[in-house]
């Protein structure tokens, strides 16, 4: 099956977007996040902004058993410890055990050995979704030796093929994350046009998102699909950073501005604002 993107168009994220958007609000979803020390305050204050609840649960004998309660789940590979690799087995159980939602972001893998043979364990446990660069997407599928650390050094239509195969194998929803931002579950695909090149100096920035998709996979459990909620929340992410570069000066002022855009981000601005494309693979 080819894995390019046919798209056309589309009118209906942008709604399915405000409406999840409106549920996040009306009910606080409580996101896990099993994250990397470098991006946890920003991720927690991402969260608050959009309105969920943030949870920094990682340590083992408590991870499991908080995944067990919370709305969805981030195991993001950022700064993999001992401890907190051991807590992201543990919660992974604990979300397949409760049927919660979970996002899996392998942070940087390819050539580090550690955290790549991580990320391919948890990628076996079926991750709902996996948000990643370009390269790390490539990484993961196998087709690549990964990027530069953090930083992609494939483009994103270089990772449309790889996305799709890693959707189809893990039965997961698969994000990458770049200039377009393309959103597939291997048989349809959204490419998100939104966003602004100054996320990329944020430390977090991609980090952030993935817990932003957490939370309106748990927000949207019984009204969307996954694919529906992670593009959602890439629009809400993306319109939201556009706002924020409009009135800001350079990446300090912008890092806050983000999280008063997301914060103020209405459902009329994301109907407004959309540049979506839907299609087939």
């Amino acid at each position: 099956m080819s894995a390019r993107l046919h798209p056309e168009s589309d009118s209906t994220l942008p709604s399915a977007a405000a409406e999840i958007l409106v549920e996040l609000r009306e009910a606080p979803p409580l996101v896990q996040c099993i994250t990397n020390a470098v991006v946890t305050g920003f991720t927690a204050n991402v969260l608050l902004a959009a309105g969920a609840a943030p949870a920094m649960v990682d340590i083992v004998g408590e991870a499991g058993m908080f995944a067990g309660v919370a709305s969805g789940l981030l195991v993001n590979l950022g700064t993999p410890t001992p401890e907190q690799r051991a807590a992201s087995l543990e919660a992974v159980e604990g979300a397949a055990e409760s049927r919660t939602p979970w996002v899996l972001d392998p942070v940087a893998i390819g050539a580090l050995p550690v955290r790549t043979s991580l990320a391919h364990a948890l990628a076996e446990r079926r991750p709902t979704a996996i948000r990643g660069n370009a390269s790390e997407i490539l990484a993961l599928a196998g087709l690549s030796a990964g990027g530069r650390g953090v930083d992609a050094t494939d483009s994103t239509d270089a990772a449309v093929e790889a996305a799709a195969l890693l959707a189809r194998r893990h039965a997961s929803v698969v994000a990458v994350s770049g200039p377009i931002d393309v959103v597939t579950d291997g048989e349809r695909a959204f490419r998100i046009a939104n966003g602004h090149s100054l996320l990329t100096l944020v430390t977090g920035g991609g980090c952030a998102l993935g817990a932003l998709m957490a939370a309106f996979l748990g927000a949207a459990r019984a009204s969307a699909d996954p694919l529906t909620a992670v593009a959602a929340a890439t629009l809400v992410y993306t319109v939201a950073a556009e706002r924020a570069a409009a009135v800001a000066a350079a990446p300090g002022s912008f890092a806050v501005a983000l999280l008063d855009a997301l914060h103020a981000v209405s459902p009329e601005d994301l109907v407004e604002a959309a540049r979506v494309e839907a299609g087939a693979l």
